[in-house]
């Protein structure tokens, strides 16, 4: 049985169970349980290759004692061990020496993780159908993968406003031109899913890992940040699937909560590549973490300032921001005054409507910079649609391949020999203050979104609106002609 059937039988099982209740349960439910089953098939492969290796969960609870047997214990007695042995444990796991690091991970992910299945008799149907997996078998493991990358689509739906899934293409093109080196620390500090780490991991091993100490070296290199509960779990096991051992530098907290000024030189990073939650505000006092000049609560605003703040001297960041910060004033003028000023905002990628589709319509642009040098002119790059396309959707997603045209218009790590075009122009420094930093600069060469003069168009509107008044009249009139006839006049000439 293939593993996509696998999947599909487990969620039609779990939608027999009373207590899942919509989307966001069942994938929480299904999370945890594939967790257990990943860790487990990876401490085999560990204990193959460390002889006094210890494992962090108590060996009653190991999932091969407990879920691996089909015919093991099921029903009550199932459902009993999960909710009063198991969880109770793992939420309140004790940390013993050499096992810290993968301990703290199981604690992390069980602190808010929740078992809302109540037939213990469906719990093992679903146990079953998980052990058909094997995760150290790569041809699964890859196929999990994109099923898994399904699934974070499917989790969507469920979400609030500003929580939505950077589609793959999107986040490939940003970790391929931010190229991220091996042994440069990797953060995306709204990490949700992850995504973007998962995409930096495969093109740091894919470019750069060529022996055993370069992959412990990307072990340590990869951190995210991540405030909700079910993001950061489904975060934490795909770290594991994407071969990061002991994902403990994806931590459970709100980025945004900690003083900026507390954030000193350890703290700093090579590279940032996030997708920050837009849309949205923080709840109160959070602004108070940010220097007088750059506090608000719009949580998009917050995220940039805070990256600008945590990029070392010549560090880089690619990020996705809404059209609504390029045009803003106020508290996003002084934003985008200090990212000029400290920043080299060398591209702007400006994407076409409906690339978050279903999730949102709003229009956003990838801002590739470069701490550590002022901004002298700003590149920026219009996305078009396939050809074909009037607009993105769950069958016709944004693929990687749309973005070739940029690739080979970038001109490398140095950005050499770019050149003017139907959908690339250049903007100097002085424009864009002149403007009052205003980055929402629309594409001089094409006339697509031009509807006209504004003086025509006024007049235009002005001549219309007499004729409407005109009509109006006329119909008024003969209303009132109508309604003065004599009625009696009228039945004697019927």
């Amino acid at each position: 049985m293939s593993v996509s059937t696998t999947i599909k039988t487990i969620q039609d099982i779990m939608r027999k169970d009373a207590g899942v209740d919509g989307d966001a349960q069942r994938i929480g439910q299904l999370v945890w349980m594939f967790f257990l089953k990943i860790f487990d098939d990876q401490e085999q492969e560990i204990e193959l290759l460390t002889d006094d290796y210890t494992s962090p969960i108590p060996e009653r609870l190991r999932w091969r004692n407990w879920a691996a047997d089909a015919e093991g214990i099921t029903g009550d007695e199932l459902l009993d061990f999960i909710n009063n042995d198991l969880f109770k444990t793992l939420k309140e796991l004790e940390l013993s020496a050499g096992t810290n690091g993968r301990g703290l991970v199981v604690r992390s992910v069980f602190e808010d993780a929740y078992n809302y299945m109540k037939s213990g008799t469906l719990i093992r149907q679903v146990v079953n159908k998980i052990n058909e997996i094997d995760f150290n078998r790569s041809s699964d493991r890859h196929t999990f993968g994109d099923i898994y990358e399904q699934i974070l689509k499917n989790l969507q739906s469920a979400g609030n406003a500003g929580e939505f899934y950077t589609p793959r293409a999107v986040t490939q093109f940003m970790v391929d031109m931010v190229d991220p080196k091996l042994g440069e620390k990797i953060l995306d500090p709204a990490c949700g899913t992850g995504g973007f780490l998962s995409c930096a991991i495969e093109h740091v091993r894919g470019n750069y890992v060529k022996a055993t100490e370069d992959e412990q070296l990307l072990q340590k290199s990869i951190s995210g940040v991540e405030k909700k509960a079910l993001p950061h779990l489904l975060c934490t096991t795909n770290m594991l699937l994407h071969g990061i051992e002991v994902p403990s530098n994806i931590r459970h907290d709100n980025t945004l909560a900690r003083p900026l000024r507390d954030y000193g030189p350890k703290d700093r990073v090579d590279v940032v590549v996030t997708n920050p939650p837009f849309g949205g505000t923080e709840e109160d006092g959070i602004e108070a973490n940010f220097p007088a000049a750059f506090r608000t609560r719009e949580t998009a605003d917050l995220f940039l300032v805070l990256i600008m703040h945590l990029l070392k001297p010549s560090g880089r960041a690619a990020i996705v921001l809404p059209d609504g910060t390029l045009f803003g004033e106020g508290v996003k003028t002084r934003i985008k005054e200090k990212l000029l000023e400290e920043c080299n905002l060398h591209t702007v990628v400006r994407l076409p409507n409906g690339v978050f589709n279903p999730y949102t319509g709003i229009k956003t642009n990838l801002l590739f910079f470069t701490k550590g040098e002022p901004t002298r002119e700003v590149w920026y790059y219009e996305h078009p649609y396939p050809e074909g396309y009037k607009s993105y959707s769950k069958t016709k997603p944004m693929r990687i391949e749309e973005f070739a045209p940029e690739k080979s218009w970038w001109g490398g790590e140095k950005r050499e020999g770019r050149e003017e075009n139907e959908r690339a122009w250049k903007v100097s420094v002085e424009q864009i203050k002149a403007g009052g930093y205003n980055l929402d600069i629309k594409n001089p060469n094409t006339v697509e979104d031009d509807h006209g003069d504004p003086e025509e168009l006024l007049a235009e509107y002005k001549t219309l609106l007499a004729s409407v008044a005109d009509t109006r009249e006329k119909l008024k009139r003969e209303l009132m002609e109508a309604l003065e006839r004599d009625p009696v006049q009228e039945r004697d000439s019927a």
